[in-house]
């Protein structure tokens, strides 16, 4: 077991029968009393965000997990397979375990499958930042229309919708960021 002391960001511990990540941390003393350490957890089964306290002479559960390169390998009835960059082990995961599944495109590579060490259980699998993907349909921009930084709605590969500026038109490919689903930059 492990003090408040030793709370930092990135560090898993379990707390309340479930896995959270520490997204920020705050140490704070109140008068003569100990400091107490405010917290930001995130959730790795739900992905809700709570705050927490804790005393300055609580004890946490510090937990290990690691985060291993998989390749996505195609989607059945089942579920998502991925196969390990390395070893060629496949597993198989649900979408509620995906980070931005919609964007995964067969033989995609650089996926992160964070496990939790000491059980060997996936907890969740990260894509890329960015991802490349083609636009399948947009409108034509409209000429004259430049004020500001209008956009247009644009349907890319795997049905996704998303909203790109006037200037880019169908067959492109475009850089999209994973995390907001917005448009990055066309790809040269």
């Amino acid at each position: 077991m492990a003090t408040v002391a030793d709370i930092k960001r990135g560090l898993c511990i379990e707390h309340n029968n479930d896995l959270f990540v520490v997204v920020e941390f705050l140490r704070f003393q109140t008068g003569r009393g100990s400091s107490n350490m405010r917290t930001k957890l995130k959730s790795l089964t739900t992905g809700k965000l709570i705050d927490h306290t804790f005393g300055g002479d609580e004890k946490i559960n510090i937990q290990t997990i690691e985060r291993r390169p998989h390749q996505f390998l195609y989607k059945d009835e089942q579920g998502y397979n991925f196969m390990h960059s390395q070893t060629y082990e496949q597993l198989l995961l649900t979408a509620d375990l995906i980070d931005a599944p919609e964007f995964l495109q067969d033989g995609m590579e650089n996926i992160e499958v964070v496990f939790h060490a000491d059980k060997e259980i996936p907890l969740f699998a990260e894509l890329p930042q960015f991802v490349e993907t083609t636009i399948v349909y947009t409108e034509p921009g409209v000429k004259g229309d430049s004020s500001g930084s209008p956009m247009k709605p644009a349907t890319v590969e795997n049905e996704v919708r998303i909203m790109v500026p006037l200037f880019v038109e169908q067959g492109e490919r475009i850089r999209v960021d994973t995390k907001t689903r917005e448009y990055k930059e066309r790809v040269k």
